[in-house]
C-alpha cells in the first residue's frame, strides 16, 4: 500500500499521525508496509521500533510494557489532573466548612449585638435602622445566619452599658484629687440641653483625661438659678463637689449671673456660701426648705473671650477708623465668592480648576473659620483671583482691596494661632494662657510699624486683650499654673518678680508635701546622736518645719533654674508636680463641652422623638465616654 507523503515531505502519513501517543515517537525510516520509529521515552538509550503504517498496536504494547505509569504519558497526566481536580474540590469544601466553623465560634449572637450597639452609639445612628430589611439582611449575610437585635434588646443594652460606664467613671473619679468641669447650653428645634464634662490629669503619665457627666434636657424657662441647680446636682451625683477646682463656661449672661450669685468667694468667710432651693423645687415650682448650694469658682473661656475681642472690639475699631469703607468693600466681594461657591457647584469646580485647590467656605459664624477662608482666597495669585471672579460673575477685587486683605491675613495670623491653641484639649493647660496672650501682644505690636491699613486696629486689639484678660493676668492661680509648666517656668516674668514667685511657689508647695521628707530628715538627724553633748544641745538643731521649708525652697530653686520643657521633668520635683496637678487641671477653654454637641445635626430628628430625655442623655454620655471607659464600648 502506497503511503502518502506528509506536508513536511520527510515523513509519510500513517495511523500514527492520528494516534494520541504520536508525540512520544520520532519517524526514522520507511520499510514498505512498516515504518521505523524511535521511542522518545527511552532516551538517552536508542530504541528503534517497527510498526505497521495502518496500526499502532506494537507501539501501544511497548508503552504498556516499558513505560507503564510514566508521568509523561498523556493518560497518566489526565488521571493526575482528575485527581488534582477532585482534591481541589475536596479542599475547597473543607475550607468552606472550616470557615463556617470559625465564624460560628467567633461571631456569637452576643458579640454581634455588641457590635451593633457600638455602631448605633458611636455614630449616633437612629434606632429605626434595626428595623430596616436591608440592615437585617446585611447582618445575616455577614454572620452566617445570626440575626440583628431588635429595639427592645437595644434599650436593655443601653441600660446595662450606662450602668457599667457610670460605675467605672465613679471609680476613676474617686482616685483623682483635682478635677475641673466645663458647662454649656445648646438649643435646637425648640429643645434645650445642658451639657457638662469633667477633666483631670493622670498623676502617673501626666496625660489629660476627659469624661462627660451630663447631657440633661432643660424644660421651661432657662434661668440662672436653674442652671446653678443643675451644676450642683451633677457635682454631687458624681461625688466631686470638693474636688472641682474651677468650672469653665463661656461669657454668656446666664453663666455670669450663676457664678456671680452662687460661686464661693475665697476672700470671704465660709458662712457666706449661697443658699438655694433644691433643683426639683425649681423645676416643679414647689416650696421646700432651703438647702446649701455650693459652686466652685468660674474660669472664663479664653477662646470665647478672644472671639469677643474680634467680634466686638475689632469691628468697633474698624468701623471708626479710616479703613472702614475699604474693609467692608473687600469683605463684601470675598463673601460674594463664598456665596457662589456655597450655592453653586460650578463655583467650587471653578476654584478647583483655577487654583488647583478646594476653596474653604465658612459655614460657621466663627472668626477663626472666616480667617482661614480669607487666607485660602488670598493664597491665589492676582491672575487666578481675577479669572475666578470672572467665572463666578462677581465684582473683581481691586489692587488696594487685595493689598488690604493680604495685610489682614498677615497681621492677624498670630490671633488665629492663639485661638487654635486655646481650643486644644490634650496639651492645653491654664498655664498656657498668660504666655500665649503675652506673645500675641508682642507679635501684634511688631506688625504695627509695618502695617499700612490696620495700625489703629492693632492698637485696639492689644488694649482689648489687656482689659478683657485683666482678671486673668492678676490671678494668683493662673500665675502659679504658668510657673509650674516646664515649658514656661519663670521666663515670661520680669526679673523683679521672679523672687516673689519663687517664694510663693515654696509656700504653696510646703502646704501639700507629697513625700515623707520630714520623717526621713528626722531619722537621719536622730541617727547622728552619739554623745551627751549631742543630746543636750539647745537651739543647734533646727525644727522639722524649718528643715522641710529649706528642702522645699531648694527643690523650687532647682526647678526654676532647669531648662527642660517636657512634662516628664516634673517627676524629679514631686512638690512642683503636685502644684502642677492642682493648678493646671483647669482647662483654658470650654471647647470640650462644645464637642459634646458636635453631632448636634444628628441628635434631634423626627426618628428620635420617641426617645425619652433619660435615654437620650444616656446615649450621648456613652458616645462621649467610650474613650475613657471601656465598659462604654461593651
Amino acid at each position: 500500500m502506497d503511503v502518502e507523503q506528509s506536508e513536511s515531505g520527510s515523513e509519510p502519513k500513517s495511523a500514527m499521525h492520528t494516534w494520541r501517543y504520536r508525540h512520544h515517537f520520532t519517524y526514522k525510516a520507511d520499510q514498505g508496509k512498516n515504518i521505523i520509529v524511535q521511542c522518545n521515552l527511552c532516551l538517552p538509550r536508542v530504541n528503534l521500533l517497527s510498526t505497521s503504517k495502518t496500526s499502532t498496536s506494537n507501539l501501544k504494547k511497548h508503552l504498556d510494557r516499558t513505560h507503564l505509569g510514566c508521568d509523561a504519558r498523556p493518560d497518566a497526566r489526565r488521571g493526575r489532573r482528575r485527581e488534582e481536580q477532585n482534591g481541589e474540590e475536596s479542599s475547597h469544601c473543607q475550607l468552606k466548612k472550616l470557615k463556617a466553623e470559625i465564624i460560628s465560634k467567633c461571631m456569637t449572637q452576643a458579640k454581634t449585638d455588641d457590635l451593633i450597639f457600638n455602631f448605633i452609639v458611636e455614630d449616633c445612628q437612629s434606632f429605626y435602622v434595626l428595623e430596616q430589611p436591608g440592615f437585617r439582611k446585611l447582618i445575616t449575610g455577614l454572620t452566617e445566619g445570626l440575626k440583628a437585635m431588635d429595639r427592645v434588646t437595644l434599650f436593655t443594652k443601653v441600660d446595662q452599658g450606662f450602668s457599667a460606664m457610670r460605675d467605672e467613671l465613679m471609680e476613676k473619679l474617686a482616685g483623682v484629687q483635682y478635677v475641673c468641669t466645663t458647662a454649656d447650653i445648646w438649643t435646637a428645634h425648640g429643645r434645650s440641653f445642658f451639657g457638662m464634662t469633667c477633666h483631670w490629669i493622670d498623676p502617673a503619665s501626666l496625660e489629660r483625661k476627659s469624661a462627660a457627666l451630663g447631657f440633661a434636657r432643660l424644660q421651661g424657662r432657662i434661668t440662672y438659678d436653674a442652671i446653678a441647680g443643675r451644676i450642683h446636682e451633677i457635682h454631687v451625683a458624681h461625688n466631686i463637689e470638693s474636688k472641682v477646682q474651677t468650672t469653665i463656661t463661656d461669657n454668656g449672661s446666664p453663666f455670669v449671673s450663676v457664678f456671680k450669685e452662687f460661686a464661693l468667694d475665697t476672700s470671704e468667710n465660709e458662712d457666706d456660701i449661697g443658699v438655694y432651693e433644691n433643683v426639683s423645687v425649681v423645676l416643679e415650682g414647689e416650696s421646700e426648705q432651703d438647702v446649701l448650694l455650693f459652686l466652685p469658682t468660674v474660669q472664663r473661656c479664653a477662646s470665647h473671650t478672644l472671639q469677643l475681642i474680634v467680634g466686638e472690639d475689632f469691628w468697633q475699631a474698624v468701623s471708626q477708623g479710616p479703613m472702614c469703607q475699604l474693609h467692608y468693600s473687600a469683605m463684601a466681594k470675598v463673601c460674594a465668592i463664598w456665596s457662589k461657591c456655597h450655592h453653586l457647584h460650578v463655583g467650587l469646580d471653578a476654584a478647583e480648576e483655577i487654583g488647583k485647590m478646594a476653596l474653604v467656605v465658612p459655614a460657621i459664624i466663627c472668626w477663626n473659620v472666616e480667617y482661614c477662608a480669607v487666607q485660602k482666597v488670598m493664597s491665589l495669585t492676582e491672575r487666578e483671583l481675577t479669572e475666578l471672579c470672572a467665572r463666578l460673575e462677581v465684582p473683581r477685587l481691586q489692587p488696594e482691596e487685595m493689598a488690604f486683605l493680604k495685610e489682614y491675613v498677615t497681621v492677624f495670623h498670630p490671633l488665629a494661632f492663639a485661638l487654635e491653641l486655646f481650643q486644644a484639649e490634650q496639651k492645653c493647660y491654664l498655664g498656657l494662657v498668660i504666655p500665649t496672650l503675652l506673645s500675641l501682644k508682642n507679635k501684634l505690636s511688631e506688625q504695627k510699624d509695618s502695617a499700612n491699613y490696620l495700625g489703629d486696629v492693632i492698637n485696639a486689639v492689644v488694649v482689648a486683650i489687656d482689659v478683657r484678660f485683666q482678671e486673668l493676668f492678676s490671678s494668683t492661680e493662673a500665675r502659679i499654673a504658668t510657673a509650674t509648666t516646664p515649658q514656661f517656668r519663670l521666663w515670661w516674668m520680669g526679673a523683679s518678680e521672679r523672687e516673689d514667685m519663687c517664694a510663693l511657689l515654696a509656700t504653696e508647695a510646703s502646704q501639700m508635701d507629697p513625700t515623707n521628707m520630714v520623717e526621713v530628715n528626722t531619722s537621719r538627724r536622730l541617727s547622728t546622736i552619739e554623745s551627751e553633748d549631742d543630746f543636750f544641745s539647745y537651739g543647734s538643731v533646727k525644727p522639722a518645719a524649718q528643715i522641710q521649708q529649706r528642702g522645699v525652697t531648694e527643690e523650687v530653686r532647682k526647678y526654676v533654674e532647669g531648662s527642660g520643657k517636657s512634662l516628664d521633668c516634673l517627676q524629679d520635683f514631686p512638690r512642683v508636680k503636685q502644684l502642677f496637678l492642682k493648678y493646671n487641671t483647669t482647662l483654658p477653654s470650654a471647647a470640650p463641652v462644645q464637642r459634646l454637641f458636635s453631632q448636634k445635626g444628628n441628635l434631634v430628628t423626627s426618628q428620635r422623638n420617641f426617645l425619652t430625655d433619660d435615654y437620650f442623655e444616656r446615649i450621648q454620655l456613652l458616645r462621649y465616654n467610650r474613650n475613657v471607659c471601656t465598659s462604654a464600648t461593651q
